[in-house]
């Protein structure tokens, strides 16, 4: 049995709409990194910058926080704890 050409349309749109989500969420998080490294933030600010970056991933993927907890946060973490000196691991930022 043939599969509707209309499926595998639709199938394609679906998958170009996730690639183009995902360059998205790259460049916000690239940014976001290099603001966090390169700019004179206070920690207050970089926390800021960390939520507003899970916002807007949250908007383009919503319902996978747990899957920005588990790779960028930890990302952030490290940079804001190098940035800031701070000790140990614990930075108080979930």
């Amino acid at each position: 049995m043939d599969s509707d050409p209309g499926d595998k349309h639709r199938m394609d749109e679906l998958i170009r709409d996730e690639n183009r989500r995902m360059r998205r969420l790259r460049v916000v998080v690239d940014l976001a990194q290099a603001v966090l490294m390169q700019s004179d933030l206070s920690l207050a600010e970089a926390y800021s910058l960390v939520e507003n970056t899970k916002r807007a991933a949250m908007t383009l993927f919503p319902g996978k926080e747990d899957v920005f907890d588990l790779i960028y946060a930890p990302r952030f973490r490290r940079i804001i704890n190098e940035r800031f000196r701070i000790a140990g691991t614990g930075s108080g930022m979930n």
